[in-house]
């Protein structure tokens, strides 16, 4: 919608070797990355986030995954998303799958119009955090694994909640978390991807942080 915005980037560019060196973490990637946000009036920003939510996220679902979120739902289960991705787009997607709780990373806006380099209001949602997040809707007197709940993630950084679950599964885990979801006979699912490869997956990746990347018409069908 604003391609001239991908000149705001070259901070992003900037201060990526920092990264390396680990004088920033991935909540400081996440601020610098969000400064191609600038000058952006708020209102804005959020009918772009209900109009991604709507019209671009739904045919990019996998069935397979549409079909275990169903049947928690008429199983009577509460659904709660939980993401690193900031929140204010993250709610929008919740709202759009019909999810109880959403948690996600909590970006705020110093001022209006956005500023360069917004602020974060406590940890990058990931890891441990996530359970920190959603522990006031769990009963104050716990066994583990929580009785009756299910966790669903393709990543090593979701272990501890994997860990917290009675019956975790992972969805194309990456490598550790395969070795680990095998070692632990955790269910895998492996849903068509569009991607044949990952290296066609980082390149998608790079083109969708360039604001380059359009779905296939196949996914769109």
């Amino acid at each position: 919608r604003h391609g001239w915005r991908r000149g705001y980037l070259g901070l992003f560019t900037a201060v990526a070797p920092l990264r390396g060196l680990h004088i920033i973490g991935a909540a400081g990637m996440k601020r610098a990355f969000l400064s191609f946000l600038w000058r952006m009036p708020r209102a804005h920003l959020t009918e772009l986030a209900h109009e991604f939510a709507e019209s671009i996220v739904p045919p990019l679902l996998y069935p397979e995954i549409v079909a275990e979120v169903e049947k928690h739902r008429a199983a009577g289960r509460t659904l709660i998303l939980s993401t690193a991705s900031p929140e204010f787009y993250a709610t929008a997607i919740a709202r759009v799958l019909r999810f109880d709780h959403v948690f996600g990373t909590r970006i705020f806006f110093q001022r209006d119009p956005l500023p360069l380099i917004p602020g974060m209001e406590g940890e990058n949602n990931k890891h441990a955090e996530k359970l920190k997040r959603m522990k006031h809707l769990m009963e104050s007197e716990l066994t583990l694994p929580l009785p009756g709940s299910y966790a669903y993630s393709d990543s090593k950084a979701d272990l501890p909640m994997l860990r917290y679950v009675e019956h975790p599964v992972v969805v194309h885990p990456d490598p550790v978390l395969e070795s680990i979801a095998v070692q632990q006979e955790w269910p895998i699912l492996r849903p068509v991807r569009p991607h044949k490869s990952r290296g066609q997956f980082f390149r998608d990746c790079a083109l969708q942080a360039m604001g380059c990347w359009k779905p296939a018409p196949a996914a769109l069908s």
